[in-house]
């Protein structure tokens, strides 16, 4: 049993800066991904309280735009029709 204990020592000495190293990246891309999230929700945020500071007014009294149309060609070339049709 004793010797089974050296010998997973001597392995994990061995492999000890692989393990490391892996360790490291392995950290590295967690800290990595939390960071996007962060940034997304941060953005998500922003973007969300932009719109909101720069949306209209709906209370806000608005102008109105009146506009005017000549349609009396129109209502006489209908009225053309409608004795042509009467006749």
């Amino acid at each position: 049993m004793s010797q089974e204990k050296v010998d997973r020592y001597k392995k994990e000495k061995a492999n000890r800066v692989k393990i490391r190293k892996k360790e490291k990246r392995a950290l590295f891309f967690e800290k990595l991904a939390i960071a996007v999230v962060c940034l997304a929700a941060l953005g998500w945020i922003g973007y969300s309280a932009y719109g909101l500071a720069t949306r209209e007014d709906p209370d806000a009294e608005k102008e109105v735009v009146t506009t005017e149309m000549d349609v009396t060609a129109l209502t006489d070339y209908l009225n053309g029709l409608m004795e042509e049709t009467a006749e």
